[in-house]
C-alpha cells in the first residue's frame, strides 16, 4: 500500500501540527454535547455478495453477526457500534421483512439475483476520527476479496457518504458551513474527481447558484429562516451536502412535511454525498475524501477567510452570466496550495 500523507492539526496560534491520527483533526474538535465529534461513514459498492462482505467485517473488526434479512446483516464490534451491511435496494429489504427473513424461496432467489445486479451498502456507526483508523484495514481486506467501487459501473453511481457531527446546533454556525460549501462546491466536484455517472445523476446535485448569492449575503439568521431558505432553493435530498436530516433533527415536523421522504432520518450531522468510493484503487482509503471535506470543515471555522471569500464571489457576479466557474475554482485552488490546506 502506497505510504499516507502526514496530515495535520491546528494549534491555538494557527499553525498546523502532525496530527495523532491517519484522519485529519478537525478545527473545531467538539461536537454540541462538548464531547468528541464523529463521523459516519457510508460505502457503496459491488463485486461481493452480502455474505462475504460480513465474513470480511467479522475478519478485521472481530465483530459479531447479527442476521436481520436475507437483504440486511449487522456486525456488532465491541467499542465501536453497530455496523449494517445491507443490498441497497429498498423494495427487496421491506419485502424480504415481510415474508419473515429468509422463510420465502422467491426472496431467498431474488436476493441471490440482487447481490449481483444492486449495490452492497456498509453503513458505519459513529465513529471518533482515532476509531476510523480501524476502517483503513476493512478497506483494504474489501478490495482484496474483489470489491469494485464507483469506477465499476455506469449505472449504480455508487460513491461514499461522509456524516460528520455538527459542531453546534446554533443557527449561524450552520450559516458558515453552508456558506462555506456552497464558496467550494464547484471547486469540490473537481478535488474528488467525481465519476461522470454521478455528475449526471441526480443524487449529487449542486446548490442553485441563486442560493450561493443568498448565503453569502446573510451575517446573521434564525433557525427558521435558516430552514426556510433551505427548502425554498433544496427541497430534496438530492444535493452534495443534504441538510434535511440534520434540519429534521432540529424541527422534524416542519421537514417532514415539507418533504415527502421516508429516507430522510434525524440526526446532528452533516450529510455529504460527493465523493466516489474508489474501493479499486490500492492506493485509496477513506481518509482520502475525508481530508477533502475537512477543507469545507476548516473554512467554515476560519471567520476571516470565509468573508473574503463571500465578498469574492459577490465581487464575481457578472451581470446575466454570473459567476465564472472556470475562473473562481481556479483561483481557489492557488489559494488552498498557498495556505498549505491541499
Amino acid at each position: 500500500m502506497a505510504l499516507k500523507a502526514q496530515l495535520y492539526f491546528r494549534d491555538q496560534r494557527g499553525h498546523f501540527l502532525l496530527s495523532k491520527t491517519l484522519f485529519k483533526a478537525l478545527t473545531e474538535p467538539l461536537n454540541y454535547e462538548g464531547e468528541d465529534r464523529r463521523v459516519g461513514f457510508e460505502l457503496e459498492f459491488s463485486g461481493l455478495t452480502l455474505e462475504r462482505t460480513v465474513e470480511v467485517l467479522q475478519q478485521q473488526l472481530s465483530g459479531k453477526r447479527v442476521a436481520v434479512s436475507k437483504a440486511e446483516q449487522k456486525v456488532e464490534v465491541d467499542e465501536l457500534g453497530s455496523f449494517t451491511v445491507e443490498i441497497d435496494w429498498d423494495y427487496l429489504k421491506r419485502k424480504a421483512k415481510a415474508e419473515g427473513g429468509d422463510n420465502s424461496a422467491w426472496v431467498r432467489e431474488l436476493g441471490s439475483i440482487a447481490e449481483n445486479l444492486v449495490p452492497i451498502e456498509i453503513v458505519c456507526p459513529p465513529l471518533t476520527l482515532e476509531q476510523c483508523e480501524r476502517l483503513i484495514p476493512v478497506t483494504d481486506a474489501l478490495r482484496e476479496a474483489g470489491a469494485k467501487g464507483t469506477d465499476e459501473s455506469w449505472i449504480a453511481a455508487y460513491g461514499v457518504h461522509i456524516n460528520p457531527e455538527v459542531p453546534s446546533l446554533e443557527p449561524n454556525v450552520l450559516l458558515r458551513y453552508l456558506q462555506a460549501f456552497s464558496l467550494l462546491q464547484w471547486w469540490l466536484v473537481e478535488a474528488h474527481r467525481v465519476d461522470t455517472t454521478r455528475k449526471l445523476s441526480p443524487y449529487i446535485d449542486k446548490y442553485p447558484e441563486a442560493y450561493t448569492r443568498l448565503l453569502v449575503s446573510q451575517q446573521e439568521v434564525s433557525q427558521e429562516q435558516l430552514i426556510n431558505d433551505y427548502l425554498e432553493h433544496n427541497a430534496t435530498r438530492n444535493r452534495a451536502l443534504d441538510m434535511l436530516p440534520l434540519f429534521a433533527f432540529l424541527n422534524e415536523e416542519k421537514i417532514m412535511k415539507a418533504v415527502e421522504d421516508n429516507k430522510i432520518k434525524a440526526r446532528p450531522t452533516f450529510h455529504y454525498r460527493l465523493p466516489n468510493c474508489q474501493l479499486e484503487h490500492p492506493d485509496w482509503d477513506l481518509t482520502e475524501p475525508w481530508k477533502i471535506w475537512w477543507i469545507v470543515d476548516a473554512l467554515a471555522n476560519d471567520e476571516q477567510a470565509l468573508d473574503y471569500w463571500k465578498q469574492a464571489f459577490t465581487d464575481a457576479e457578472r451581470p446575466l452570466i454570473g459567476v465564472s466557474e472556470k475562473d473562481w475554482k481556479e483561483r481557489l485552488q492557488q489559494w488552498l496550495k498557498d495556505r498549505e490546506w491541499l
